[in-house]
Parts: structure tokens; sequence; C-alpha cells
């Protein structure tokens, strides 16, 4: 299903949206154009206008596929229903919005089909620099057009990007306790566009998720684990876009680091 031709479409559709609803706004929204949405979580009318456009243009793509936007779902929480008996394109219209609303990168867009569950295909475009990452199941990643193999820092210890955001306190003392003294760690980008592509390009090893909705997952897990790296839950299952109310993804640019991380977890408990 995923081909040259599709993802060439899929690309003019997210420039697309990036260039007509994003970078017009970038550093001059206005105080009415961005909105509260949950504690220390904000949208912006670039949000909104850029999932409108996406929508509409993916829809008439595959038209046999739903569409599972973010700020549709946090509309209507029943159309995550979709991923889990139907073709689905999935989709974040401005990761890193509360960058993008601070007038800051990165930010970016991402978009990943899925079907009942399984990830098909995912496309991750970096606004600002351009830069376009895909991967197919089964078939490898690319950037910007050139096949990419996942690679280590090289660093001793290894350099860990952990979202702590979503934890529970005693969580986040157990990880600062017995995971962060392993690695060298690093200021998380609070943006998916960027945290994948910095595990497959050797500038990170390592990164905990918390939460793993799949419009910032889908993708950037397909990249990683068809560039070689590994994403997967910590007790090695695979991630699965409709298992979305499941808590934990580890994201490693090796195997043999997924596997440290996952054994450092399992004994803090796991």
């Amino acid at each position: 299903m995923i081909g040259s031709a599709l993802t060439a479409s899929v690309k003019a559709i997210m420039r697309g949206a990036s260039e007509t609803a994003i970078l017009p706004r970038y550093r001059s929204l206005a105080a009415n154009e961005v909105f509260a949405k949950a504690a220390d979580d904000v949208v912006t009318v670039a949000d909104r206008e850029s999932e409108a456009i996406l929508t509409d243009r993916l829809a008439a793509l595959l038209p046999e596929a739903a569409v599972v936007g973010e700020e549709a779902v946090d509309a209507d929480p029943g159309v995550m229903a979709a991923l889990k008996d139907r073709l689905c394109w999935i989709v974040d219209p401005l990761d890193g919005t509360n960058n993008f609303a601070a007038g800051q990168p990165p930010f970016g867009v991402l978009v990943a089909l899925a079907d009942r569950g399984d990830i098909l295909g995912g496309w991750i475009l970096d606004c600002l620099s351009g830069r376009f990452c895909h991967a197919e199941a089964g078939h490898g990643a690319w950037i910007d057009g050139e096949r990419v193999r996942a690679r280590t820092s090289g660093e001793t210890p290894p350099v860990a990007a952990i979202s702590m955001i979503f934890m529970e306190p005693a969580r986040r003392e157990a990880v600062r306790t017995h995971i962060a003294p392993h690695y060298r760690l690093v200021d998380i980008p609070r943006c998916a566009a960027e945290q994948y592509p910095r595990l497959v390009l050797g500038t990170n090893d390592v990164s905990i998720f918390e939460r793993t909705l799949p419009w910032d997952h889908a993708a950037g897990a397909l990249f990683l684990n068809e560039a070689g790296g590994r994403a997967a839950r910590p007790d090695g299952s695979p991630y699965r876009v409709d298992e979305y109310d499941r808590r934990g993804l580890i994201g490693a640019a090796s195997p043999a680091l997924f596997d440290d991380l996952a054994a450092r977890l399992a004994v803090m408990g796991e």
C-alpha cells in the first residue's frame, strides 16, 4: 500500500499544511490565537487550521481510511475507536505546539497510516528546516530521500532524553534515582518530530516516554524501528496505536541500548 507515489502525495499535503497554516503564524501569533488545552499545554489556531487541511486532503487521498486527528479527538474522544478496527490516518497537525507558541523550535507535522492497530507508514516533517523523514513497515526508513540506519552517539555513558512530564511523582523520583545516573541526561525537545530523528542520527541514544498517544508516536516509532533502532514497550512488546491507554515506551538507537534500559526499568519495578 505504501510506495513512492503515496509518500510523495503525503509529503505535498504536509508541506502544504505547514506553509499555509503554520509557518505564516510562527512568531506572529496574537494572544487570542492561543488557547489553554490542559495543564502546561496549549493549542493554537495553527494547530486547528493545519488539522483541517490535513484531514480534508488525506481523506481525499484514501477515501477508505478514517482520519484520527489530535484536535478531533480532543473534541470527541470517540474518534479514537476507529484505530481498533479500520484503516486510519493518524494526524498530529502541529507537534511541539508549546515550542511554536513560545516562538521557538522545534516543531513539526506527524502523519501515520495504520490498519487495525498495526502501523503501515509514517511521515515526519520539520517545518523550519524542511527535513522530511518517512518509513514503510518492512521496507526501511529515509531522510530526504536517502535511506538511513540508526547510529548511536558513541558516548559513555549513553545520552538519554527522558520525558518525566506525565509520570506520577513516585515514578519520577524512581527514574531519577535508579535510571538517570547511568546516562548523560539532555533536555527533551517536547516534540516527537525532533525526538525520534535524534535517536536515528546519533544525537541521543535512548528516550523514555510515559504517555504514548498515537499521533505523538506512531510515525516516529515506525521510523526508528525501520532504521534499525528499537521502539517498543518496556516489556519488549510492540507499540500499537490501538493500545493508546497503555503507558510506557522506550526508544533506543540500537537493540542493545534498548535491552539495557529495559532491564534497568524492570529492576526498578516497571
